[in-house]
């Protein structure tokens, strides 16, 4: 997967019977239902892939707990279908993850029991295993560091869990071998409309070169998330608000706050919300909050008051209390909700479940929605595509699409933190082994090598080092100070892969270290 392969593909072809905006999960899942149907795709992001919400998950691939609580039956079992096709389809990244909800008590343990076991129902052949009532002594071996003042019992359930910013490079590899065309760093400027008012097709400009192209295409979908407003306010003679944006926060720690292989589940918080504390390449991801904001950034910032509730929760449920000092990283996503129909809804009432919208212009734009769910919601929009638009009715294939790198994955094979290259590690270690001065670590705290560094560059469409740091090498995820540290070796491996000059490494440098700052606490920034 090359930038400079998929411009010339730009060029070469006129008419596009698929023009997708945007490059998250959804705007991924679209192009690769698109082009395995057959129909001629191309996707424009204006950063980098999944740079949004989509690599700012909880690494949860699940049916929704919640959901089912709530009642919503429909969501819950399309969530566990999906689920299992996504072990099936990419099990080099996705996993059976194990949970404990500890109960303090009697009640709790037979109420989630019952619960659990409806949701393991659901899922029908695709179940990851049973849940089970466990006892306080085999809970407390389960969650060494589990609060144990007041713990009567435990239950245990299996769901997903996967990474989620290498799943959407993943897809996007797979969509170009299917024949999509898939562009970084393309902003869509403006909608190209007839004189009877219809979407004909898109203007972008290539932010790297500041070259600017119209495209034609059959059916434009707008799949930009949070960003959904700003298209439609392209596409709207009247302003609406579609969506709106709510933040999520995770801090993460080092493992030794949960030396499990187990994940905590808090079904019930102090304000009603969830909260996981889940093992993550070899850190502890503790979130999320659910906090409506005003607007939509490509760089939210953790709020002071959701910092203190997920560390206020944690210190009340963990005997060895993490402390703002202990947190290696913090990062915040917006989920992109659709707009609730009644005023004054909470963000805990407004449905997961994905919306599609038809204007009158013939744009189409997909609401809501979740990762574990992308797939359906690719199906979804492109079956609404080829009614609309007239298209071939080509049926949908990606039940059975195999993600690139796809392979079973054992619990060994994890203990190589090359696990997530899948099929591609044996192509690492070659680059390993013709390139001497790619063995080197990238951090010697850590076993990234600079040959995966290398990987991203010139497999990967990685053009920045925020985009191998935090989206290809999870680094800026897991350690931030460590990501600073990194950053002045990868500016100089992308200056000279992409035939950059010095001054362009230095100003790469200065404003990564910027934006990895905001994955600090203030008062531990790297000055």
């Amino acid at each position: 997967m090359k930038r400079s392969e998929q411009l010339i593909q730009l060029t070469q072809t006129k008419n596009w019977d698929v023009i997708i905006i945007g490059g998250g999960a959804n705007g991924l899942g679209i192009a690769l239902d698109a082009a395995s149907r057959g129909f001629k795709t191309i996707l424009l992001e204006s950063i980098d892939f999944a740079k949004g919400t989509s690599s700012r998950s909880t690494k949860l691939v699940h049916g929704g707990v919640r959901y089912l609580e709530q009642g919503d039956i429909a969501l819950v079992r399309e969530a566990l279908k999906e689920r299992g096709l996504m072990a099936q389809n990419a099990g080099h990244l996705v996993k059976n993850q194990s949970f404990v909800i500890p109960n303090y008590n009697w009640r709790g343990g037979y109420f989630y029991t019952v619960g659990l076991t409806i949701y393991d129902m659901l899922a029908g052949r695709l179940s990851l295993g049973a849940s089970k009532y466990v006892s306080r002594k085999k809970t407390i071996e389960l969650l060494p560091t589990i609060t144990q003042k007041g713990l009567v019992s435990g239950v245990v359930y299996q769901d997903g869990q996967f990474d989620d910013s290498r799943l959407a490079i993943n897809i996007a590899q797979t969509a170009v071998e299917k024949g999509a065309t898939l562009l970084n760093y393309s902003k869509v400027i403006n909608l190209l409309k007839d004189d009877k008012n219809q979407v004909t097709g898109v203007e972008f400009e290539d932010k790297e070169t500041g070259t600017k192209y119209k495209l034609n295409g059959t059916a434009v979908i707008n799949a930009t998330g949070v960003f959904t407003n700003s298209i439609m306010k392209m596409n709207d003679l009247e302003y609406k608000k579609y969506i709106v944006p709510s933040q999520g926060i995770h801090l993460v720690f080092d493992k030794s706050f949960l030396p499990s292989e187990h994940a905590l589940m808090i079904p019930k918080t102090s304000d009603g919300r969830v909260l996981f504390a889940v093992p993550w390449h070899d850190k502890i991801v503790v979130g999320t909050t659910d906090t409506l904001v005003k607007k939509s950034s490509l760089e939210p910032i953790a709020l002071e008051q959701e910092i203190d509730f997920v560390l206020e929760t944690a210190q009340r449920f963990l005997e060895k209390k993490p402390t703002r000092g202990d947190v290696l990283s913090v990062f915040a996503g917006l989920r992109p909700l659709a707009a609730p129909e009644k005023k004054g809804q909470s963000t805990k009432e407004v449905s997961r479940s994905h919306k599609i919208i038809v204007s009158d212009t013939g744009l189409i734009t997909i609401t809501g929605g979740k990762w574990t769910t992308y797939r359906k919601i690719a199906e979804d929009v492109i079956d609404k595509a080829i009614k609309v638009h007239n298209l071939p009715k080509n049926g949908c294939k990606t039940e059975h699409i195999a993600i690139h790198g796809n392979k079973i994955t054992s619990v060994t094979d994890r203990e190589n933190h090359l696990y997530i290259y899948g099929t591609d590690i044996p192509k690492i270690l070659k680059l390993q082994e013709d390139e001497p001065l790619l063995k080197e670590k990238l951090h010697p705290d850590y076993d990234y090598t600079m040959a995966e560094v290398a990987w991203a560059i010139r497999f990967e469409m990685a053009r920045t080092i925020e985009d191998v740091l935090a989206r290809r090498v999870r680094l800026l995820f897991l350690d931030a100070r460590a990501a600073i540290d990194s950053s002045k070796k990868v500016a100089q491996l992308l200056a000279k892969e992409l035939g950059r000059d010095t001054p362009w490494a230095e100003a790469q440098t200065a404003e990564f270290r910027t934006l990895a700052n905001g994955f600090l606490l203030t008062e531990f920034q790297v000055k």
